[in-house]
């Protein structure tokens, strides 16, 4: 594989996984979402070419001097069910035409899945990536997808399917991204082989600022309650209270403990278990405090 699809396929499956994320908001009983491959676009070919139609694809642009963006496609029987799901209702089974409310539910939707994928690829590339708002476009014929949108020197599909509907990812990559990414990949190669030590930890990754939080636990709900909760509703979580609570770090699980309170009457978390080392004998006694 060259250092070019290298850098696609970290650049698409980071994307592809962030929007994965959202859209498990939105769709979360079993069997309703699944993510499928995650490919570079061959040299000459559309993006676009064999979109499923009628369809509805959202759209943002990449601002701050380069061209390209996300898209994502999906039918509009899929983009019905979706609004259906978000809002507690029936999922549809016939095509039907898409109604304003239909429309502001996938509009929400759409938004925070173009948010988050901007978001994942900002931190492959490390830098801030800005998007223009999105842009809805309902397609009748694959060929107007590729006349609305221009081809890249490269590009990325991801493949779901959504409420049994497919759909489609597709990024649209500037020289820029591939030029920024393999340049970053360089720079984790080099760093590696000169800074490795022996030590547990080499003083560069010691030095490495991160996010740590506590998860006490999560509930999912259709969007038409969420916005109906009054000041002072009690929402349970899915955790009874002695049971142990996840810590994460940068969106990856790697602890287990249990919430505390200490002395100087602070929240704390005790660490129990840190996942890929042995729970026994080993002890950690280490008091963390969440976020």
């Amino acid at each position: 594989m060259s250092s070019t699809d290298d850098a696609l396929l970290r650049i698409g499956e980071s994307t592809a996984e962030a929007v994965l994320g959202v859209l498990a908001v939105f769709c979360p009983e079993e069997g309703q979402l699944a993510a499928g491959r995650v490919s570079a676009v061959p040299t000459g070919t559309h993006p676009m070419e064999g979109v499923p139609v009628p369809s509805v694809a959202t759209a943002v642009s990449y601002v701050d001097g380069v061209t390209g963006g996300n898209v994502f496609v999906m039918t509009v029987k899929a983009a019905r069910r979706l609004a259906a799901s978000m809002m507690g209702e029936p999922l549809p089974e016939d095509d039907g035409e898409l109604t304003e409310l239909d429309l502001s539910a996938m509009g929400e939707a759409m938004n925070q899945m173009m948010s988050s994928a901007a978001m994942a690829t900002s931190r492959v590339l490390g830098k801030e990536v800005e998007i223009a708002p999105p842009e809805i476009h309902q397609l009748m014929d694959p060929a107007e997808g590729i006349s609305i949108f221009d081809p890249t020197p490269h590009a990325i599909t991801a493949q779901f399917s959504v409420l049994g509907e497919p759909c489609r990812l597709v990024q649209l990559i500037p020289n820029a991204f591939i030029v920024r990414m393999n340049r970053a990949l360089n720079e984790m190669t080099t760093e590696y082989a000169n800074e490795y030590t022996d030590a547990p930890l080499s003083h560069t990754v010691r030095t490495v600022p991160l996010r740590l939080w506590a998860e006490l636990g999560r509930v999912r709900m259709p969007l038409s309650r969420l916005v109906g909760l009054p000041t002072g509703a009690v929402v349970a979580l899915d955790r009874e209270v002695d049971e142990p609570i996840d810590l994460y770090v940068d969106d990856m699980r790697f602890a287990t403990g249990r919430l505390l309170v200490t002395d100087e009457a602070e929240w704390a978390v005790r660490i129990e278990a840190v996942h890929g080392l042995p729970t026994s004998p080993v002890q950690i006694p280490t008091t963390t405090k969440g976020d």
